[in-house]
């Protein structure tokens, strides 16, 4: 494959936008070669501008279930498009969207929409703040909860692509109210309540971590992570702004049986339209203004246009639930066929699924923790992405992110793409 269009495009883009990219992980820091610049996407396919075709398994970092362009939600953001962009005002289909999460969701009885998945964390935290009157939050070392000061403390993704543990431009004093603890480790949540005489928060986790490569949390954690949050009269929020629609049709907590006090949800609910999503039980909510006095606004909250993709979305995944069982044997092939590939090869691989969402480590180790994860050979992951995007294969540019798999992947697709590894993970040995 040939990428000059996309090099000069990213020359280009560099002179008037930082680093070229509007999202740091996109400049592929963590791998080799320039990113391609995509002029569409058709399906489970993307095309860049120099006409090179890829099998896609970032699907927009996950919203996208069905595909690219999939039929009934391009026809009802047309729609929607057509009788305008923006109100500024209350629309029907916000409730209609808000009316379907809350049937989903036991631990949801309101929910308010905002328009990404960084906002909807920093309200979920500051409306717990307001209702339990304490400063402190807790949250996991390599958990990604959005780039708002408090939360960006040893988060996973960009920021692990680029060795940084936190930030310039984070106030101290904000910092001060983080408290972190080792994921799946209940041991380093207990010391926290106990080094914390002022109590805490809230404690926020992604349920199925996806920011640090796919680490799910154990249930017996979780389980126990619920016990201290009751005991201490602590909030637990689970972060599905990834998993949510994504694991399960109830995210994470149709895997689990933990249920959350509060969830923030993005992503999925878009469609891939900028979106994201905060809500709890009744009593919780109460305390959001305008009920209640704690403050949280936004302009184009529930955009109509989101909100007729997400809608569509939703209705389509709750008509056809075997969508889940057909996406995760799908990313089970995938893997299991990576793992194949790599032990052909002699190359270390853990793999592991959890319904559309797959991750794979260049490690000989389970990864449990984001200490695990940063054991995991990078170089060697950096050497595989290239090889795959050579040969018309689109994963992820970070070994600390996720894949997705879409309806739209055919299984002459995840096929194809294990022929693939098998020849990089040759090449990468040989």
């Amino acid at each position: 494959m040939t990428y000059d269009k996309s090099i000069a495009a990213f020359e280009e883009a560099y002179r008037v936008i930082p680093g070229g990219v509007d999202s740091p992980v996109r400049a592929f820091s963590g791998v080799e070669g320039t990113p391609p610049f995509i002029e569409k996407g058709e399906g489970g396919y993307l095309f860049d501008i120099d006409g090179n075709r890829y099998i896609d398994y970032v699907q927009s970092w996950g919203p996208l279930i069905f595909g690219h362009r999939d039929a009934d939600i391009e026809k009802s953001v047309v729609e929607a498009v057509k009788r305008g962009l923006s109100f500024g005002a209350p629309t029907t289909v916000e409730t209609e969207l808000a009316t379907e999460i809350v049937i989903l969701f036991d631990s949801i009885d309101k929910v308010r929409f905002v328009s990404s998945g960084t906002e909807a964390v920093m309200s979920a935290i500051r409306l717990a703040r307001g209702a339990t009157n304490r400063d402190n939050i807790l949250k996991f070392t390599g958990c990604y909860h959005g780039h708002s000061d408090s939360l960006l403390v040893q988060a996973g993704s960009g920021l692990a692509t680029f060795g940084t543990p936190s930030s310039p431009g984070v106030p101290a004093d904000l910092t001060k109210h983080t408290l972190l603890a080792t994921y799946n480790d209940i041991e380093s949540v207990q010391k926290c309540f106990a080094d914390s005489p002022d109590g805490i928060s809230c404690v926020i986790i992604e349920p199925i971590a996806g920011n640090m490569g796919l680490v799910p949390a154990d249930e017996e954690f979780l389980k126990q992570l619920r016990t201290i949050c009751t005991e201490h009269g602590a909030l637990l929020i689970f972060d599905e702004v990834m998993s949510g629609f994504r694991a399960s049709l109830k995210g994470a907590q149709g895997i689990s049986t933990v249920q959350p006090d509060m969830v923030t949800l993005g992503k999925v609910i878009g469609a891939g339209m900028p979106v994201g999503a905060f809500g709890a039980k009744a009593d919780i909510m109460a305390h959001l203004s305008p009920e209640g006095p704690v403050y949280q606004a936004g302009t184009l909250s529930g955009n109509p246009v989101a909100m007729a993709a997400g809608l569509t979305s939703l209705k389509k995944l709750k008509a056809n639930p075997s969508i889940y069982v057909e996406l995760g044997n799908k990313a089970k092939k995938l893997m299991d066929g990576f793992m194949k590939a790599a032990q052909t090869a002699g190359i270390p691989l853990v793999t592991d699924v959890r319904g559309s969402m797959f991750g794979f480590f260049f490690s000989d180790k389970v990864v449990k923790n984001f200490d695990d994860a940063l054991q995991n050979d990078t170089e060697m992951f950096a050497k595989f992405h290239k090889g795959m995007l050579d040969r018309g294969i689109y994963l992820a540019c970070s070994s600390y992110e996720t894949g997705f798999i879409s309806t739209a992947t055919t299984d002459d697709m995840i096929e194809e793409t294990i022929k693939v590894a098998y020849e990089v993970m040759a090449e990468i040995k040989g």
